[in-house]
């Protein structure tokens, strides 16, 4: 009998204070190897901290019963664990400088800088790499331009890039679509899709149900640095749970797989 893989992400009853202030509690979450998973909150609920937590930037209050493994380890090099795992975050975009090109962001990704400075030293190996990545996201005519004359969304997608380009385990979306127009959204989102339908793990966090896409299996929602429910997309994207979450009446519709809220 095969034993069974170990989990890409384990916490157990992981409590992270901010200053003084308790942001997750007694959160336990379960995420196996190349699940495509969403967790939804509403803004303030602690799921960028979850993200930050993931990536080693927080770290959790050590106590009796609380436990964190990744990839079945509770110790990590962080730079090892960031080629693990590809983060898009809307704090890499907005640390990068206007002068970097796509290729520059793509390649920082090896890094886990925002962009590539004198004392990096970039091999053949990692320019092809990242030549793939562009190639992969069809923005390799984004390879020369510098950030601060793309759009949002080619922006976004070079981001993408950056976190495809080490080949990871998983991607971290981290409110993938704010400040996004709606024909940027949409190339998101596709996006998206075909990155679920690869094969790769994706933890997607957002207050915007209509960035779930539709290869979601699970859903967990978030509230006051806890996980609230968890279960099939279908069970937990309804009226009532999702007015109790978010505080308010609200209305739900689908259509070709996506959810949307009025």
């Amino acid at each position: 009998m095969t034993s069974r893989s170990p989990a890409l992400l384990d916490l157990q009853n992981v409590r992270v204070m901010r200053g003084h202030k308790t942001v997750l509690d007694d959160l336990t979450l379960r995420v196996d190897s190349e699940e495509r998973i969403a967790i939804l909150g509403p803004n303030g609920c602690g799921k960028s901290t979850l993200i930050k937590t993931i990536t080693r930037e927080c770290y959790p209050v050590v106590r009796e019963g609380s436990s964190m493994t990744i990839l079945g380890r509770d110790c990590w090099n962080v730079f090892e664990l960031r080629s693990l795992l590809g983060i898009v975050s809307n704090d890499w975009m907005s640390a990068c400088t206007g002068e970097a090109t796509g290729r520059d962001v793509v390649l920082s990704g090896f890094f886990s800088s925002t962009d590539i400075f004198p004392h990096h030293s970039v091999t053949r190996e990692q320019r092809a790499q990242a030549e793939v990545a562009l190639a992969q996201l069809k923005i390799s005519h984004l390879a020369e331009r510098p950030v601060s004359e793309m759009s949002s969304g080619e922006a976004r997608r070079v981001l993408i890039a950056r976190a495809l380009v080490h080949s990871p385990r998983a991607l971290l979306f981290d409110e993938p679509s704010n400040s996004l127009d709606v024909f940027a959204r949409h190339s998101l989102r596709q996006t998206m899709s075909l990155l679920a339908n690869s094969g790769i793990g994706i933890i997607l966090v957002t207050h915007d149900l209509s960035d779930i896409v539709p290869e979601t299996d699970r859903v967990l929602l978030m509230s006051a640095g806890r996980i609230v429910a968890d279960g099939r997309k279908q069970d937990m994207l309804r009226p009532a749970r999702l007015a109790e979450l978010f505080g308010i009446s609200l209305e739900l519709a689908q259509h070709q797989g996506y959810y949307h809220l009025w």
